[in-house]
């Protein structure tokens, strides 16, 4: 499933004639022989999804002190979280997609990916699955933040009692106003010399919500890229308000994120009807993208992600040594190019 995956095939008859044709390459998988279409078909359907999970998070495990230490980021606080959610389309009713039924044909099916992400590994921390009509803001109550960490995420999660729950365990968050919000000033905090132009406001608000008072900060920030003025709120009352602003904008990572794994590992043909191999196919790119972020990092020679993947996606099969040959292509080829008659296999 993961050379599927890396592959992009698109369908399981494509994968078993891609396996038939290296039948004499797969011997290290402990394969004797190629897996027919109907076994690939089986395996999707009866083997969980757990499977990939679990691998999925063991060698995140094994590989998150490494990230972290190898990232080129600046962060503007330690240890930042950011949360968000990418739907992907299904040509199905599998999983409920948003918004009305058409009047015309049916409704395709979606699956939501909800996401944290340590910004310093940048890849996912934590991930879980649900229809694509499910509400964003669900997914905090499965967050398991320690003490003094600080998370962000977009307006779309908004729920000021988590935010109340949060304040009580000194946990901190970051994110924008909603438009219709209902708030009432209580007091505006000066601004110190040192605070940039851009800041137009900080202030302590009340919100209402189930007979309970909760209070936050709000941040009213020009982005002079954007040409308008974005809107902060947050339970941390210590950190500038030039930080709260840098916070949000690092939420962009995750968006890059998404769209590494779409753009290299596109999601468009599913080799299963079932939620299970669906399932399947997201973990095993979700492990590609870990993989090969890990083989970025360790090589000397700076590659960009997606012409990084497009060499290894055509040397799947190749006998060669992975990093020699990333570190300096060119030279491997000579090698591999001008080697002795005698030790050159000839075409016939």
């Amino acid at each position: 499933m993961v050379c599927a995956t890396l592959s992009g095939v698109s369908s399981l008859r494509e994968l078993s004639t891609i396996l038939l044709a290296c039948e004499g390459r797969i011997g290290h998988l402990n394969l004797k022989h190629f897996p027919k279409r109907s076994t690939l078909s089986d395996a999707n359907k009866n083997r969980s999804s757990e499977v990939f999970a679990n691998i999925y998070y063991s060698l995140f495990r094994t590989y998150r002190s490494f990230l972290s230490d190898s990232s080129p980021l600046s962060l503007p606080v330690k240890h930042l979280k950011i949360v968000d959610s990418t739907t992907i389309s299904l040509f199905s009713d599998i999983l409920k997609g948003v918004g009305r039924n058409p009047v015309n044909g049916k409704k395709k099916g979606g699956i939501k990916m909800h996401t944290m992400i340590n910004a310093l590994e940048d890849v996912p921390c934590l991930i879980r699955f649900s229809s694509a009509a499910t509400h964003n803001h669900t997914f905090l109550k499965e967050l398991n933040l320690e003490k003094g960490s600080i998370v962000v995420f977009d307006k779309a999660y908004n729920d000021y009692l988590q935010y109340l729950q949060w304040s009580g365990d000194e946990i901190f968050f970051v994110t924008r106003q909603k438009e219709n919000a209902v708030y009432k000033s209580v007091r505006e905090f000066e601004l110190s010399d040192t605070t940039r132009d851009a800041v137009l406001k900080d202030e302590r608000i009340s919100v209402q919500k189930q007979e309970k008072n909760i209070e936050l900060r709000r941040i009213a920030y020009w982005d002079n890229e954007k040409g308008k003025v974005f809107e902060f709120i947050t339970n941390h009352f210590e950190l500038e308000p030039d930080k709260i602003a840098a916070i949000y904008k690092h939420r962009w990572q995750i968006e890059t994120m998404f769209k590494r794994l779409k753009q290299n590992f596109p999601l468009k043909y599913f080799l299963g009807d079932n939620q299970n191999a669906i399932g399947i196919q997201i973990w095993c790119g979700l492990i590609i993208q870990l993989l090969m972020l890990v083989i970025q990092r360790k090589t000397k020679r700076k590659w960009a992600y997606s012409n990084m993947v497009s060499m290894i996606r055509f040397h799947l099969m190749t006998y060669i040594d992975l990093f020699r040959f990333l570190e300096d292509p060119n030279k491997k080829w000579k090698e591999l190019t001008t080697k002795p008659p005698d030790k050159q296999l000839t075409l016939f």
